[in-house]
């Protein structure tokens, strides 16, 4: 026996199989387990690969299991089953309860983080556990209980809440607001005095990023050819916000994210509502229905949905 054919097999593309070979369809599969087709598809291939077996054959409509899969199926079920078992009992015997989120880190950072402390004074009996990564994790993953997400509405998971869309602004520091007003800054009275700013962009290659750029701002504001004094390319949407009110340039921030520095004047929007700009991007919720059967997760996320009734109400969306 050689050292391949001793290696253990990942237990996330053992989970993926289990769902097909239950659901006898990938796409099915992929909602149960709140990940893309693509992603369980990749999963079952690598599998098939490390067992040099082919697990389902796929017709055009319908998705068969082989005789190797229904061998494999009754080895994998009942070892899931009693492997989910005992991270319950382990979760329960610990005496505190716990709620694990992932999210992306600039909502983490400028939204969520901001927020824990009411959770906490509210439930001083849950213990929150934050992962804030820009890699979208698989909830079918046991130590996650739930995901805050943005994407269109056609990448929304099924069963995913919608919490707030996306609105975009120009921004600018409360110092540097006050210099342009007494002359000691060049005006911002215009999108064509952008020019003389320097423009905080984010610098990304994910399929967002277009809609959240400032050439589609000035292209929607008439100045589609604009340039400013100067780029600053950043690649988080935090690190804008802290440009911006360290008073380096103008930013186009997110709303959602930063209505609370803009209540207190921190920012300013020197356009005003006439400078906002929508997007089809939206932010999400995300739980499994095993997740928001254990009380403290169905108690986190209506705290959530909560707050997000306040950030909507920032946004002018209705309620």
């Amino acid at each position: 026996m050689n050292a391949h054919s001793r290696r253990p097999l990942a237990l996330t593309n053992l989970r993926a199989f289990e769902a097909v070979a239950r659901r006898l369809s990938f796409s099915a599969a992929a909602d149960e387990l709140f990940v893309t087709q693509s992603a369980i598809s990749r999963q079952v291939k690598t599998l098939e690969d490390e067992l040099g077996a082919a697990l389902f054959t796929r017709g055009t409509r319908r998705v068969e299991l082989t005789q190797s899969g229904q061998t494999l199926l009754l080895a994998v079920q009942p070892s899931l089953k009693k492997i989910d078992a005992g991270v319950r009992q382990i979760r329960e015997k610990r005496g505190r309860k716990r709620v694990s989120v992932t999210t992306f880190a600039s909502f983490g950072s400028l939204w969520l983080l901001p927020r824990i402390e009411a959770f906490q004074r509210a439930h001083p009996d849950i213990d929150i556990r934050v992962s804030a990564t820009d890699a979208v994790a698989d909830l079918d993953d046991p130590e996650l209980d739930l995901a805050l997400r943005y994407c269109s509405p056609p990448q929304a998971p099924t069963g995913a809440q919608q919490m707030f869309g996306e609105v975009l602004s120009p921004m600018v520091s409360r110092s540097l607001a006050e210099l342009i007003h007494r002359g000691k800054a060049p005006a911002l009275a215009t999108p064509a005095d952008l020019a003389q700013h320097t423009l905080a962009e984010e610098d990304d290659t994910k399929a967002s990023t277009e809609y959240l750029s400032w050439r589609r701002w000035l292209t929607l504001h008439g100045q589609p050819t604009l340039e400013p004094k100067r780029w600053l390319y950043l690649n988080f949407t935090y690190q804008q916000v802290q440009a911006a009110l360290a008073g380096h340039g103008v930013a186009l921030g997110r709303i959602a994210l930063v209505f609370e520095a803009l209540q207190r004047g921190e920012l300013v929007e020197p356009f005003g509502m006439e400078g906002r700009m929508s997007s089809p991007y939206l932010y999400w919720l995300v739980a499994p229905p095993a997740s928001r059967a254990r009380p403290e997760v169905q108690q986190f996320c209506d705290w959530v949905m909560a707050q997000a009734r306040d950030t909507r109400q920032a946004l002018g969306e209705a309620a």
